[in-house]
């Protein structure tokens, strides 16, 4: 499980548009399956017998609340970016988790970055989505319910660091960590040239530093940016952005998988047992 902190924005709508993988819209309902988990005060904001699937638009206005609630509220530095997105995600070869562990995974995570306090259900507003395979967004809002507003802790890749690792033993995942120790002997043993060209594909495939996911990132980037401009030629270009940024991403897991496949120990086979004959001298 690798976590990545992004950029605090100032508005909510770039950072759910990744989440689910496409822009934001009033036409589509994002269900519980999506909306994995929230802050525990969502529910007063919704009656018993209301419709609670909302679109991703209202997700958006409702992180947007605390803007227009407080409108003087700003962080220690004097700026306005309160909007939160912390990402995770799982190895490739990790099992697909069901809705209350990837909910589980959500409160611990919420707990570590601060932004959920047990007991308090006046604190920020955040929610999760789980809208993309083997990977898991937090959004939050800083900005408290009484305008007070919330730093999170200065080592704060530490903590997340550290809970995924707990994360990942409790729920049986595999660890980057261990699957790197787990790898070594066979680097060790395999020949140079296919250690070194693991080596070239896993940097290829890194997610954090890799020049593949700097290209993803541009393109989705892009594709946000595009789907804002008006017209039907803006929202299919934004599409097929979209589109060449999955294939991207799928090309990663692919090269990663090589990678490991180039430094998997290889079994030699067993060399044949020879009969010892005793000779006897007539």
């Amino acid at each position: 499980m690798i976590p990545r902190l992004h950029e605090r924005t100032h508005a909510p709508h770039e950072p759910l548009a990744e989440a689910v993988g496409r822009p934001v819209s009033p036409n589509e309902g994002l269900t519980e399956y999506t909306v994995v988990a929230h802050w525990p005060g969502l529910d007063y904001f919704t009656l018993d017998d209301e419709q609670k699937i909302w679109t991703s638009v209202q997700w958006a206005e409702h992180l947007e609340g605390p803007y227009l609630e407080h409108p003087f509220a700003a962080s220690p530095d004097d700026d306005r970016h309160a909007i939160l997105h912390l990402t995770v995600r799982l190895h490739p070869d990790d099992r697909e988790l069901t809705g209350p562990e990837w909910s589980e995974c959500a409160h611990r995570l919420a707990r570590v970055v601060g932004i959920e306090v047990p007991g308090k259900e006046h604190g920020c507003r955040w929610i999760t989505v789980q809208a993309q395979p083997q990977r898991l967004d937090l959004i939050a809002n800083l900005i408290h319910l009484d305008g007070a507003w919330h730093a999170p802790p200065t080592d704060i890749l530490r903590r997340l660091s550290d809970e995924a690792r707990r994360i990942e033993q409790d729920l049986h995942l595999i660890s980057p960590v261990r699957a790197g120790h787990t790898t070594r002997p066979a680097l060790r043993t395999a020949p140079t040239a296919s250690a070194q060209l693991a080596s070239v594909l896993t940097q290829l495939a890194d997610e954090q530093a890799g020049p593949l996911a700097v290209v993803r990132g541009l393109i989705e980037h892009t594709a946000h940016r595009v789907a804002r401009q008006p017209g039907a030629a803006g929202t299919d270009t934004a599409h097929r952005l979209e589109l060449l940024a999955r294939r991207l991403y799928a090309i990663q897991q692919d090269l990663d998988s090589t990678a490991t496949h180039l430094v998997q120990p290889r079994i030699a086979a067993a060399p044949p047992t020879t009969r010892r004959t005793t000779h006897r001298s007539p």
